[in-house]
């Protein structure tokens, strides 16, 4: 019993990792998930699929790595968040697709709950603002709009989960209906200083009690899976939302320790320590994966478009014909000739919050080409990541907290050479690429590892925490301070009415 499994779900996949216990890949099976869009803005998935999927990854990856269940010490879970679904408890069947977490159906209903003045006291319970991003509007359509839900709700007859949860009974045959703290805190309905569900919160919604999980720390006895799913029982020890997950994977364990991850967008997330603090500048507070009883807090900030803008510059634009192009192409010119690109497609996130924000490019001359639009599309990746750690520089300066000393990558974007150099130049700090960039699965696996006793505690994943590659700033700071001020007359264009 050598090896961790971390059960990976997505957004757009499924996948599992076979680690050995120096947090090494031993194998990887992956499956794209279906995607729904059943009216605009409207984003749902199968449960279904998502178990049956995750479930044949993880069948797929002990294949490859020659390997039995019996050889798995203990599974971790890590989870695209906020993602909603609601089942029967006696048949475990879902009431209806699962609502992503990029749906925005809920709108009208958070309109509503913050007209009724509930933003503070929502904030101030639950660390996030009111948004149909997180779970808990998701829930109340669903308990509203499914003919007999809220009846069959009352009787204790359904169980409402996060993605986490609902892998966990799946793979546990009911037997277990709990979630962490990690993702319990993207719900809108947990006090993170109480650690608890929030009755009022519930009532405000008309959500039964009875439908939410048990919350535990994110590494403990989750139960075991059914014999007959892997061939033997294997103990689930780890269970953490995927940002969360990633922090803890990049070994970020104590405040002033921040990661940023790109993905389609980018997410970054800063230790705050054992204080639970709000942000001034734009960021939401929320719940860092938790070993036993010590309760942790991040803040975090999202960029809605990250290497989004690459996808685009290929499939919107068909500038290139595949993503790794664009390196390159940007690499043939020395800077981006005083160009801007603003990717607000949907809006802008942290820490502008400007839903009504529309995508520009601004500052073309004759002299422009398409290398100089590719690098501004590379740089905007960064403009916005640093808007973001600038927020979360302030907020820790207003309490009294260190200054960042480095930044931690990981996500697929984070192998552009071009693009880590230039974010190291803007925030004026080494940025770290590790040596294993799958750090989600990675801090699942060691969340399970932990709960099993693989490990004595966190200062034994810090040293087997190994980087790849550090990019050293290399700019003056008057020179970044430019850009970035460029960047930020680009973003007032883009918000402009």
């Amino acid at each position: 019993m050598t090896y961790l499994l971390a059960l990976d779900q997505g957004t757009s996949s499924s996948r599992s990792i076979v680690f050995d216990l120096q947090g090494r890949i031993v194998a990887v099976a992956q499956r794209e998930l279906p995607q729904s869009y059943p009216q605009p803005g409207w984003v749902e998935h199968d449960p279904l699929a998502i178990w049956e999927g995750q479930l044949a990854t993880a069948r797929e990856a002990l294949s490859q790595a020659k390997l039995r269940a019996s050889d798995i010490r203990a599974l971790g879970i890590t989870n695209q968040r906020e993602t909603t679904v609601v089942w029967h408890r006696a048949t475990g069947r879902p009431i209806h697709p699962a609502i992503v977490w990029q749906d925005r159906r809920t709108e009208p209903l958070c309109a509503q709950l913050r007209e009724r003045g509930w933003e503070g006291r929502i904030r101030e319970r639950t660390g996030l603002v009111i948004d149909a991003y997180f779970s808990a509007t998701k829930i109340a359509w669903l308990l509203e709009q499914v003919p007999g839900a809220r009846e069959q709700a009352r009787r204790g007859e359904l169980a409402f989960g996060t993605i986490d949860s609902w892998l966990l009974w799946q793979l546990t045959g009911g037997a277990v209906h709990a979630t962490d703290v990690s993702n319990a805190s993207r719900t809108l309905l947990f006090d993170v200083r109480r650690h608890a569900w929030d009755e009022e919160l519930l009532g405000l919604l008309d959500i039964p009690l009875s439908m939410m999980p048990t919350v535990r720390p994110s590494s403990a006895d989750f139960g075991t899976t059914r014999a007959d799913l892997l061939g033997s029982p294997i103990a689930v020890g780890g269970i953490a939302g995927d940002q969360q997950s990633a922090l803890f994977g990049q070994a970020c364990f104590e405040a002033g320790m921040a990661k940023n991850t790109y993905g389609t967008g980018c997410f970054m997330l800063m230790h705050t320590g054992a204080q639970f603090q709000s942000s001034a500048n734009g960021l939401i507070t929320t719940r860092t994966a938790q070993i036993g009883d010590a309760a942790g807090y991040a803040l975090e900030g999202s960029v809605f478009v990250g290497g989004a803008v690459v996808q685009w510059l290929r499939d919107g634009l068909q500038a290139i014909r595949s993503s790794a192009e664009v390196e390159a192409l940007a690499a043939s010119v020395p800077d981006a000739g005083g160009v801007s690109l603003v990717p607000a497609f949907t809006g802008l996130g942290a820490p502008y919050w400007q839903p009504d924000a529309r995508g520009t490019i601004t500052g073309l001359t004759r002299g422009s080409t398409l290398a100089h639009i590719a690098r501004a599309a590379l740089e905007s990746i960064a403009c916005q990541s640093a808007a973001l750690l600038q927020a979360m520089s302030r907020d820790a300066q207003a309490s009294g907290g260190a200054p960042l000393a480095q930044l931690r990558v990981d996500g697929g974007a984070s192998v552009n050479n071009l693009l880590m150099q230039f974010q190291a130049d803007l925030l004026g700090i080494p940025v770290v690429r590790p040596a294993i960039t799958e750090t989600t699965a990675l801090g699942a696996a060691w969340l399970a590892g932990l709960a099993a006793g693989v490990y004595g505690g966190p200062s034994d994943l810090t040293a087997l925490w190994r980087a790849d590659r550090v990019f050293e700033p290399m700019w003056d700071r008057a020179r970044a301070h430019e850009r970035m001020a460029q960047w930020e007359h680009a973003v007032r264009q883009a918000t402009a009415a």
